[in-house]
């Protein structure tokens, strides 16, 4: 992209941003468990995508109940992992290379051994006792209401020493921040600002629309659609009073003024809700510059509910509010397992052609599947304390593949969780140089994106019918259109009078196309392709 066109626009619009999970990613130290060092040396793969980001996910002092989500020192970092040298090293060196560096920020709980929970819990008369969420036992002596946990069980835990419960969203070891007292938001944002005057270039923060709760603490109602068979206990009530409350907001905004506070930097909120609930967290532009949208995971793979998400978003934006897609990440079955490798390599052209920002989640990029791990190696809290649901993150969360050596050039000891069976195939070493590879696909997609018009362009829709899904892409006079099969059968596309079909760029299948875009075209299936338009309709979305 030209020097023009950077200045016009943020980094985190134009960019692609790559999610690293440290346990998993690279293990220098002999000990299975992957640590910053490891992501140092594998910058160079990174580098060679081309994504203007890594998010590292949480390497901070943690029990490690929730794999580092229950911190125990905001401002450190876990001996596991290395040190605040190492992560300075790491730093330095994505920043000589152009990459900027997205930390994971968890304020919704901290662990129950971080200093304030344990004064907090010392006594109900402890100087920090309002910085967590205390209750009363009910009449009966029971929970003080019907909250749930996410992990599984009611999300009131009983400290016996003070006769109080307190209240946990995740985990028992995870208790819930109070964000509605001033001193624990000040600690919060004195935490950003260790990190921020250390160079780093944003966050995403964890579970942002949990973070405050109804002051009355009210029961849930009961969710009429619960199927215990097939959903998390969680979901037995809906959780109107426990999540998405109106005064997140101006926490959200108390956040984004830290973030400004400083030149170009960006806050992603991770928040799973409907669309219209979803573009709130803008903020009017006091909010997350980014709140993820997670409705290509979260939506059945079919082309007609893509297109309706896709419209949906696009006319739920606010004015001047940037998009982004996701279509995987730690807490989620990677995108292989749940529609196939031939739909991956489509939802692959989707993700870095549909208009804004893309998260690419670490081994994504090869193609890399869940991993089948036997009960007795799960270690996954959601999957110990709700099995048999398959609800358990492991499988997604297993080490980089890196080479056909036998540990997949991870690790010299024993992986944290096993590797696949296809390592041997599936790895960089053995996709960097096969064209047809979907390490080739992504690197080509990423290349390709550094087109301005996929950037930066405007979006708009074209006709499609059954499982086709087509939309224009165009910027400064340039128009590039892209027709998507979303299933393993062909599918005729009627191209519309007004699409002229120039080159085509580049195909899912990396093979050559081998019809002509114009008329009755059949598309096959798992296939999509990115073609050049030489003359189309008005741009609509900008």
């Amino acid at each position: 992209m030209s020097a023009s066109e950077l200045a016009r626009h943020h980094w985190w619009q134009y960019g692609v941003i790559y999610q690293i999970y440290p346990r998993s990613f690279q293990d220098t130290t002999g000990d299975g468990i992957g640590d910053l060092e490891g992501i140092r040396r594998r910058l160079d793969h990174v580098e060679w995508l081309g994504v203007e980001a890594a998010w590292i996910s949480p390497f901070f002092p943690s029990p490690m109940v929730d794999f580092g989500y229950d911190v125990a020192d905001y401002t450190d970092v876990d001996p596991r992992f290395g040190t605040l040298a190492d992560f300075d090293r790491l730093l330095a060196d994505a920043h000589g290379r152009g990459i900027k560096i997205i930390l994971d920020l968890v304020p919704n709980h901290t662990s129950d051994q971080h200093p304030w929970f344990t004064e907090s819990r010392s006594s109900r008369s402890s100087a920090r006792r309002d910085w967590y969420l205390w209750r009363d036992p009910a009449a009966d002596g029971g929970p003080p209401n019907n909250w749930r946990s996410e992990f599984g069980g009611s999300a009131w835990e009983l400290d016996k020493a003070t006769g109080q419960y307190y209240y946990h969203a995740f985990a028992k070891e995870q208790p819930d921040l109070n964000w509605r007292n001033v001193e624990v938001r000040e600690a919060m944002y004195d935490v950003m600002r260790f990190w921020l005057d250390r160079g780093v270039d944003g966050f995403r923060v964890d579970v942002m629309w949990h973070m405050v709760k109804d002051e009355r603490f009210p029961d849930n109602p009961p969710n009429p659609d619960y199927d215990p068979s097939t959903m998390s206990p969680y979901h037995e009530v809906i959780p109107t009073y426990s999540a998405d409350q109106p005064e997140v907001h101006e926490v959200v905004a108390e956040m984004r003024e830290v973030i400004d506070e400083y030149d170009e930097r960006v806050m992603i909120g991770e928040i799973y809700l409907p669309v219209e609930r979803l573009v709130t967290y803008y903020g009017e532009g006091r909010g997350a510059q980014l709140p993820f949208n997670f409705h290509l995971i979260t939506t059945p793979w079919d082309a007609r509910e893509i297109e309706v998400v896709i419209e949906s978003y696009e006319g739920a934006l606010p004015a001047e509010a940037w998009p982004n897609w996701v279509i995987g990440n730690h807490d989620q079955p990677r995108v292989v397992t749940r529609i196939g490798e031939g739909q991956a390599r489509v939802a692959a052209v989707l993700l870095l052609t549909l208009r804004g920002t893309p998260t690419i989640y670490y081994g994504e990029e090869l193609g890399m599947h869940d991993v089948d791990i036997s009960p007795d190696r799960a270690v996954d809290v959601r999957e110990i304390n709700i099995p048999g649901l398959g609800l358990g993150r492991d499988p997604q969360r297993t080490p980089m593949q890196w080479d056909a050596t036998e540990r997949a050039g991870f690790t010299d000891g024993t992986p944290w969780l096993p590797l696949p069976a296809d390592a041997s195939a599936v790895n960089v070493a053995q996709e960097r140089d096969d064209p047809g590879s979907m390490l080739s696909l992504y690197r080509s997609l990423l290349e390709l994106r550094g087109d301005p018009t996929l950037a930066v362009g405007s979006y708009a829709p074209m006709p499609a019918r059954g499982s086709l899904l087509a939309y224009l892409r165009e910027h400064a006079g340039r128009r590039i259109g892209v027709v998507l099969n979303l299933t393993s059968d062909a599918a005729v596309w009627s191209v519309p009078e007004d699409i002229e079909a120039g080159a085509v760029l580049l195909t899912a299948s990396d093979g050559p196309f081998s019809g002509s875009l114009s008329g009755e075209v059949e598309i096959p299936g798992d296939e999509a392709v990115i073609f050049e338009v030489t003359s189309a309709g008005q741009e609509r979305t900008s």
